[in-house]
């Protein structure tokens, strides 16, 4: 496969990789605690909380895309700031485009796990606590476990979504090979060359194959971790 892909086509897919990867770890403590927070709990703004979460799904990629560059850019509210006292920016760097990615897998991620705690026993949770567990220890033992499959599998869409997103990342940091040029934005530079569809085709087949082994890897791990919480 090496000598199928050019060079720059697999700088493309390795950062996407990357990005997909530290997308999906560094929002699955913040998906973990808000789709805990929809399911469970009951405060005001709960509604527009999970507005928000949606959000993303509903405005256009470009939009939200624009949004981060004002927000996070180098001249933006957070990012002039992060930038003046870190000299660090999103903008135009990989990074960037873990955090575009991260904005718009996170509802996906957070629907699953608050469907799967909101299926979770609240019977079994509450003889846990009588039998004198804290409410932090309830939610590790006895909460997180069971509703383990579905986390796996928020966490895995969230990659696979992760992977094919174009819109907002191509509008926050660009396309620029080798720092931000992800497969979806490749596929896209390709396409505005003449002659491009070869290039395009082959990283189309790239994406499909990662997208079919990470849906086939959630299906796995879920029934393997539902057995086990089963005690089969």
């Amino acid at each position: 496969m090496s000598d199928w892909l050019t060079a720059g086509e697999w700088v493309a897919l390795w950062l996407s990789l990357k990005v997909a990867f530290w997308a999906t770890l560094c929002s699955l403590p913040f998906g973990l605690l808000v789709g805990h927070a929809l399911a469970r709990w009951s405060f005001p703004g709960k509604g527009l909380l999970n507005a928000l979460v949606l959000l993303p799904l509903i405005l256009p990629p470009v939009v939200t895309g624009y949004l981060l560059l004002v927000t996070f850019g180098r001249n933006g509210v957070v990012g002039g700031w992060l930038y003046q006292v870190t000299g660090f920016t999103f903008a135009f760097q990989w990074m960037g485009a873990a955090l575009a990615a991260a904005v718009m897998a996170f509802p996906l991620m957070v629907r699953a796990i608050r469907l799967s705690i909101e299926a979770v026993d609240r019977k079994i949770e509450d003889a846990a606590g009588t039998l004198g567990a804290s409410p932090l220890r309830v939610w590790w033992t006895v909460t997180l476990p069971l509703a383990l499959p579905g986390v796996l599998a928020g966490a895995v869409l969230a990659f696979a979504k992760a992977m094919g997103e174009f819109g907002a990342t191509i509008t926050f940091v660009a396309s620029i090979p080798g720092q931000t040029q992800t497969v979806p934005t490749a596929i896209y530079e390709a396409l505005q060359v003449p002659g491009g569809e070869t290039a395009a085709l082959r990283l189309v087949a790239v994406s499909v194959a990662v997208a079919v082994v990470a849906v086939l890897a959630s299906e796995w791990l879920s029934l393997r971790v539902a057995r086990r919480v089963r005690g089969a």
